[in-house]
């Protein structure tokens, strides 16, 4: 079911909303109009000391003029190091030997496993710096076998190597995890050679081990390292306590298997790459150029009626399936066939205007089966920085796909597009709890934006804030008027805040929803209904608009859009969300939609690359490790 709100209540409550403020109607102006001589004109409100004299304005750049606020950057990814394991500590202390002690060969049972040792002493094993720790720590506390019993590997350690082997499942890569298994005892080895040979099998085993167990739990890069515009907590993985596990159970796979995220989306992913690895290349190729308008007629139309054909769902099985049948060779884009094309375009989130273009090709031909592989093992990286329970009901904003969801109890309750940060003002990847709803809401202005977008326009209008609507206050919290500031004297480090009053023609619309985090972003409405319209809504400052932000509200509030509206008719007032509702602000340009079905979109930050680039930094240093 879908949670709407009552579209011939907005303008009324829109205008008590406003008369309730005590603040006068206006046309609802893009933010540049707003920050820069538009929008809605207010008397000030409060005493303010009369304005200061006419001064002489310095010149951009003087004073710290050329000064800005700079977005994060995106670093070159370095991995960890590996280190050799030192083994030293765990070494028998020599002792004097006998020619009756020298005779003596130790078999491999628990029993021997200190004397087996001594096979370490020149064994060069690279691990992680953490991994390499926790052997050691391990093993000192417990001296015995994990992995061999008899003179040979055991069931334990067959079912481990056979995890490790499929490690390409999951999208990771197997030769990080490979080990040499001993061969079956042979007469030619001798009893030294074969203490020895199982020895450094039973670390190498649970040094490749521990790395695959934190491979499917935490990934296999730091995001954080990555980019600030990744934040993500780390994820807590006690090694040594994983090896007592492992040497305490048979049930070897399925502890294994349990660190990898146990979501029904993981899984989704874990099968579309399946089907992309045992596929062929799309024999069908549209023209990714073709522009078509109903009415009109081309060649390339019966491919792209087949491709939509292979992928029909039940329900778009059921409403355009006997169209397709009947159509499906057409060259000529009949009327019957608009509906079908508008279906498909609204599914690949697009505004669904019935013309055949490049986007709607891509969207149905998509990109290559190489390229969908790279997308999905991207995905399924970034799903193991995650909580491996979602949490419902939860909040999950997929910023390519450019929407907004509330998902409760395996339901999409509400889907609503949205509009994120533009290229130079990305929306951070990370996840949250969301805490607050604001009606009529202040706007904080971000200092970011009063530096680089306010601040050049204050150096010569220096009282256009409070024109515009906007309060300035010191470090106090006392209210002052922009014109009393000498704007001029400042760079990066301005001691005011800014925000903005609430009116229709305030930043964040009538409502914004908060989750407390570093990067000051939030859902919220807007003016700017216009930007709803485009296909490519990379478009704000950072923050999240929502097209259907009462509806939104109304979920995590727990109530009615109607209870929302009537809110909205009393002004400026806060009301905290009681439930636990986590809420991902992410990013994936392969996703599955709630039947399973994964869907591809644009990489419209080039994310997909810069983490590319970093795990074939992990796998190059990792690649000469024995």
């Amino acid at each position: 079911m879908k949670i709407l709100g009552n579209k011939k209540a907005v303008l009324p409550i829109a205008i008590a909303a406003t008369l309730a403020l005590g603040q006068q109607l206006a046309s609802a102006q893009g933010l540049f109009d707003m920050l820069f001589g538009g929008g809605i004109r207010h008397n000030p409100q409060g005493e303010f000391p009369p304005p200061p004299k006419p001064r002489k304005v310095r010149p951009a750049g003087e004073d710290g003029g050329g000064v800005r606020i700079s977005s994060p950057t995106y670093n070159t990814y370095r991995a960890d190091k590996l280190v050799r394991v030192d083994f030293k500590s765990l070494l028998p202390a020599p002792q004097p030997t006998t020619a009756q002690d020298a005779a003596f060969v130790p078999s491999v049972t628990s029993n021997s496993f200190r004397d087996a040792l001594a096979g370490l002493s020149d064994y060069e094993l690279f691990a992680e710096p953490d991994i390499a720790k926790a052997l050691v720590a391990y093993y000192s506390a417990n001296p015995d076998f994990i992995w061999v019993s008899d003179n040979a590997p055991n069931s334990r350690a067959q079912d481990a190597v056979r995890v490790l082997g499929e490690a390409a499942s999951y999208g990771l890569t197997p030769a990080d995890y490979s080990v040499d298994v001993p061969a079956a005892a042979s007469s030619a080895a001798t009893p030294e050679e074969r203490t020895k040979e199982l020895v450094r099998f039973e670390v190498a085993l649970s040094a490749r081990v521990l790395r695959y167990a934190h491979d499917a739990q935490s990934g296999r890069v730091d995001p954080n390292r990555m980019t600030g515009y990744y934040d993500f907590p780390a994820k807590p993985f006690d090694l040594e306590g994983a090896l007592k596990t492992l040497a305490h159970t048979q049930e070897v796979r399925t502890y294994l298997e349990s660190r990898h995220p146990q979501n029904a989306e993981y899984q989704a992913l874990r099968v579309e790459l399946e089907a992309l690895e045992a596929s062929e290349e799309n024999e069908i190729v549209v023209d990714p150029k073709l522009l078509l308008k109903p009415g009109e007629s081309s060649p390339e139309l019966p491919k792209l009626l087949t491709l939509i054909a292979r992928s029909l769902d039940d329900e778009m099985g059921g409403s355009y399936g006997e169209v397709l049948a009947r159509l499906g060779k057409s060259e000529v884009y009949e009327p019957e066939l608009v509906p079908v094309i508008k279906a498909v375009q609204q599914r690949a989130g697009m505004k669904g205007d019935g013309v055949i273009g490049p986007r709607t090709v891509t969207s149905l031909s998509g990109a290559s089966k190489a390229d969908k592989i790279e997308k999905v093992k991207v995905a399924l990286e970034e799903l193991r920085w995650m909580p491996s329970d979602l949490g419902s009901p939860r909040v999950f904003i997929n910023q390519p796909a450019f929407t907004a969801s509330y998902i409760d109890n395996g339901e999409e309750k509400l889907k609503t597009r949205a509009v994120i940060g533009r290229v130079t003002n990305q929306t951070a990847f990370f996840y949250n709890q969301i805490k607050q709803v604001d009606f009529h809401p202040y706007w904080g202005v971000p200092q970011s934006i009063i530096v680089n977008e306010m601040l050049p326009r204050l150096r010569g209008d220096p009282g256009y804030l409070d024109r515009a609507g906007y309060e300035v206050t010191d470090s106090s919290g006392k209210r002052i008027p922009s014109a009393a500031v000498d704007w001029g004297a400042y760079g990066a480090n301005i001691p005011f805040s800014v925000r903005q009053q609430p009116s229709e023609a305030n930043a964040l619309g009538e409502l914004k929803i908060l989750f407390p985090n570093k990067h000051a972003i939030y859902m919220h409405d807007t003016p700017q209904k216009s930007f709803f319209a485009r296909d490519m809504r990379a478009l704000s400052h950072g923050c999240v608009r929502l097209q259907d932000p009462r509806g939104m509200a109304a979920a995590v509030l727990g109530t009615t859009v109607d209870d929302i509206a009537e809110k909205l008719k009393h002004g400026h007032s806060t009301e905290n969300v009681t439930r636990v509702i986590p809420v991902y602000v992410a990013y994936f340009t392969a996703w599955p939609d709630m039947s399973g079905k994964v869907e591809y979109f644009d990489d419209v930050y080039g994310r997909d690359s810069k983490l590319m680039q970093a795990l074939d930094t992990t796998e190059a240093v990792r690649a000469p490790s024995s």
